[in-house]
């Protein structure tokens, strides 16, 4: 049987339960056998990651640690360039079987953000795109990906077919918390118990991380 592997990009400065609950929801809709996180090392379409990659690797590490299906991926942060998705998908797919199913799941805000992506209109080309949209988001994907839409789209996300190509929504359980949320907390000395696994509130006490400079 193809496995079916879902893949999940990030600064995760820092990993948080919005985070985690999307991906483990996802892994469990779709019956995937792996879902990989993937820190990013140095995102072209957003702000330099406050904390070091070191870091940002080891708090999802401790995030995920036996929590199956979930696993890390750190192949992004060991490049010495920017981290594009298509470089990433490309590496994938040479260490995979052809009829491998590739999932890549993107939030509503970056899907309609992907006409600006780094050769964008061959991401399909090497996997499906899963785009995770909560109930009340109520905006239009732009022009640039109506057509695509219109050719790629499947209703359903289980009847998706194939190793790549095609584009399907699932919804997500809306979960009101950020990674800026939580930095912002962290810089003013406020308590993120809750927001963050355990494990990583204690990584983050640890080694000092998002503290105000003093």
């Amino acid at each position: 049987m193809p496995k079916r592997i879902g893949l999940f990009g990030g600064t995760f400065d820092p990993v948080h339960i919005g985070h985690l609950r999307g991906a483990v929801e996802v892994a469990e809709f779709m019956a995937l056998d792996q879902l990989r996180l993937i820190p990013s090392a140095r995102p072209p379409h957003r702000d330099t990651p406050l904390v070091s990659a070191h870091d940002r690797l080891a708090m999802v590490e401790c995030a995920v640690a036996g929590v199956a299906p979930l696993v890390v991926d750190d192949r992004e942060l060991k490049r010495d360039k920017p981290s594009y998705s298509i470089d990433t998908l490309e590496s994938l797919r040479a260490e995979l079987a052809a009829d491998d199913q590739l999932y890549l799941l993107l939030g509503w805000d970056a899907f309609c953000g992907l006409p600006s992506w780094h050769r964008w209109d061959e991401l399909l080309l090497h996997c499906h795109i899963l785009v995770l949209q909560r109930p009340d988001a109520d905006s239009e994907a732009p022009e640039a990906l109506r057509d695509l839409l219109a050719a790629r789209s499947v209703s359903d996300p289980h009847a998706m077919t194939g190793a790549c190509g095609q584009i399907s929504f699932v919804w997500q359980t809306p979960m009101a918390v950020s990674a800026t949320q939580i930095r912002g907390l962290l810089l003013d000395g406020k308590s993120v118990r809750y927001l963050v696994p355990d494990k990583v509130l204690t990584y983050i006490q640890a080694h000092g991380l998002y503290r105000a400079a003093n």
